[in-house]
């Protein structure tokens, strides 16, 4: 994590410390103001990891995956290994950068034959060929240019992991169910117990065709999370390659923020993907995507722009946002942030029940 993620990770503030304690104390005090239900809704655009904040509220609040909860991901990384180099050799096709050696020309053509999208089981003679081709120079400099096509973000790290990958009696791990990508569809929800009160959060697929089932979720919450990919400020929608998948979270976040069914709701902003992002504004400077900035390729200031960017659209001025930097696939991350966030939630709860 860089400067703006990383400070008081394991301590926290004083401020923060003695806001945790005093909700603590009220809740002691007066449980019965909080015996009905804590609802949690998760929004945001597609690829902004919803799912996976999801995901980390098992891990941290239900003792995880066990291995037979986990197995059924075995099928979902084989596939997302499999789309993202069929994704990169097509790219490296239609893009006309170094071309794929011919020596690999021929394990190339397994990924663009139409055989592989109905059969995703890794066999030795695949996990052969992802591994060769991604040492190759033709797909090495292609994907450097993955902001030109759609391309999981988890693909290197599935790719440098391809050996266990392929194992037969492979079973995925906690972070490999975090780095897994199967595109939300409907509701889902997860229901967890902190400190004697009851959380539901509900997760929402966040590509535009699943968007109209959002305001069926819209009833009797108390905290929104929206969470925004930072690091997609040069990607396109999966579903409008037209479209920046920045400029997409801020008009989402900007209708979600100032709309009449959230105008008492605490909604939190989950930057999230800070590791990507600090990975990318090193080369790539967050102007191509906002004229007006002028930090450079700066990971903090990236950071205290967006956070000022988006808290800005917030028309409502007796409405308070709470921005924080995640980075969803980190466990300890996820853990210290959702403390902020119990804390703003039960606040909210607890004033709503008049106690506080």
């Amino acid at each position: 994590m860089g400067a703006c993620g990383s400070a008081n990770v394991v301590a926290g503030t004083e401020q923060e410390r003695t806001s945790s304690k005093k909700i603590d104390e009220i809740i002691r005090k007066d449980k019965k103001g909080l015996e009905h239900e804590v609802k949690l809704l998760l929004l945001g655009a597609g690829e902004s990891g919803k799912s996976t904040i999801a995901k980390q509220m098992k891990i941290i609040h239900l003792k995880g995956f066990n291995a037979e909860e986990r197995m059924p991901y075995k099928e979902i990384i084989h596939s997302n290994v499999i789309m993202s180099m069929r994704s990169l050799v097509i790219a490296a096709q239609k893009l006309g950068t170094v071309p794929i050696s011919a020596e690999n020309s021929s394990k190339a053509a397994i990924f663009t034959s139409n055989t592989i999208l109905f059969d995703q089981e890794i066999t030795p003679t695949i996990a052969d060929a992802v591994k060769s081709l991604w040492e190759d120079e033709g797909i090495t400099q292609v994907y450097e240019r993955s902001s030109e096509f759609q391309l999981n973000d988890s693909a290197a790290y599935f790719f440098d992991n391809i050996d266990r990958i392929a194992q037969p009696n492979f079973v995925p791990t906690e972070q490999d169910v975090l780095r897994s990508r199967a595109r939300t569809t409907g509701i889902t929800e997860i229901a967890f117990d902190l400190q004697d009160v009851h959380f539901r959060m509900v997760d929402v697929g966040g590509q535009r065709s699943e968007r109209k089932k959002w305001i069926h979720c819209f009833q009797d919450v108390t905290a929104l999370i929206f969470c925004v990919a930072m690091s997609e400020y040069d990607l396109k929608l999966y579903e409008d390659e037209t479209v920046n998948r920045m400029h997409e979270s801020i008009m989402l976040f900007e209708e979600i923020c100032n709309c009449q069914w959230f105008n008492e709701t605490a909604i939190i902003l989950f930057l999230n993907k800070s590791d990507l992002f600090q990975q990318k504004i090193q080369t790539i400077d967050l102007n191509i995507c906002f004229s007006d900035y002028t930090g450079g390729c700066d990971y903090k200031a990236g950071c205290d722009y967006l956070k000022s960017k988006f808290v800005s659209l917030n028309r409502n001025k007796d409405k308070v946002i709470y921005p924080h930097i995640t980075c969803a696939t980190d466990t300890e991350n996820i853990r210290f942030v959702f403390e902020s966030v119990r804390d703003i939630v039960l606040r909210v709860s607890l004033e709503r029940s008049g106690i506080a």
